[in-house]
C-alpha cells in the first residue's frame, strides 16, 4: 500500500503524530524550536524534520503532500491571553484563519487545522473535541482524552511528569516557551496521541473508506 504524504505543522513535541503508523505514513515535519525539534527528532526518527517557519513552509510546499495537519500556536487566542492577571494586550495571530482559508481554497488533498476554542468566539465554522477546535474539509470523529486533574496549574516538575505519563512522551530536558518558566506547559500544548489517530483515520475513512 502506498505510504501517505504526510505533513505535519507546528510539530511540537509530536503528540499528534505518536500513534501514526510508520509502515503507512511517510511524514515531514516543521518546527521552529531548536530545542523542541531536537526532541522530536528522537521521539520520531524516521520523520523528516525541518527546523524553520511553519507557515512559510506550507505556503511553499503544500501541494506535495496528500494529508497536512497544522497546530498553529494557541497563546494569543486562548481564555488566558484574556484572563485579568495578563497585562499584556495584543493582537490576536491571524496566521490560524490564513491557512485555513489558504487550505480551504488551494489545496486538493485532506486537511486539518487544530487551535483551542478562542476568547473572541470563532470566526470561521469548526468541529469541536474536547478543547480542540478543529477546522478541516473532512467529518472528524474522535473522542475526547479526560484530562489529569489540575491540567492548567501543572507547572513544576511533578506535573511535566503526570503530562509525560498521560501523553506517554518521555524526554529528560527542561524546555520552556521564551520567557515562561513552566516545564509542562510545552506537553500541555500537545494533541493527545489518541485524539491525533482518530483524526488521521477520519481522514482515512473519508478517502478510502479504511482505517489506518
Amino acid at each position: 500500500m502506498k505510504k501517505w504524504k504526510i505533513l505535519n505543522l507546528y510539530a511540537g513535541l509530536g503528540g499528534n503524530r505518536k500513534l501514526w503508523p510508520n509502515d503507512l505514513c511517510d511524514v515531514t515535519s516543521v518546527e521552529m524550536d531548536e530545542k523542541i525539534a531536537s526532541v522530536y527528532a528522537r521521539l520520531h526518527p524516521l520523520d523528516k524534520l525541518i527546523v524553520g517557519d511553519a507557515h512559510q513552509y506550507l505556503l511553499e510546499h503544500f501541494d506535495k503532500f496528500d494529508f497536512i495537519w497544522s497546530s498553529p500556536p494557541c497563546q494569543t487566542h486562548s481564555r488566558m491571553a484574556k484572563a485579568t492577571r495578563h497585562s499584556l494586550k495584543r493582537y490576536p495571530d491571524m496566521s490560524l484563519y490564513q491557512e485555513v482559508i489558504f487550505l480551504k481554497n488551494y489545496f486538493k488533498g485532506l486537511w486539518v487545522v487544530e487551535n483551542v476554542e478562542p476568547y473572541y468566539g470563532v470566526l470561521i465554522p469548526a468541529q469541536r473535541v474536547g478543547r480542540h477546535m478543529f477546522w478541516s474539509n473532512f467529518p472528524i470523529h474522535a473522542r475526547d482524552v479526560k484530562r489529569p486533574g489540575g491540567f492548567i496549574s501543572k507547572c513544576n516538575l511533578a506535573g511535566k511528569k503526570a503530562m509525560q505519563q498521560w501523553l506517554g512522551i518521555e524526554y529528560e530536558e527542561n524546555i520552556y516557551y521564551g520567557s515562561n518558566h513552566c516545564p509542562a506547559q510545552i506537553l500541555r500544548n500537545c494533541v493527545h496521541p489518541s485524539i491525533g489517530l482518530d483524526v488521521l483515520n477520519s481522514a482515512r475513512k473519508t478517502l478510502h473508506g479504511t482505517l489506518l
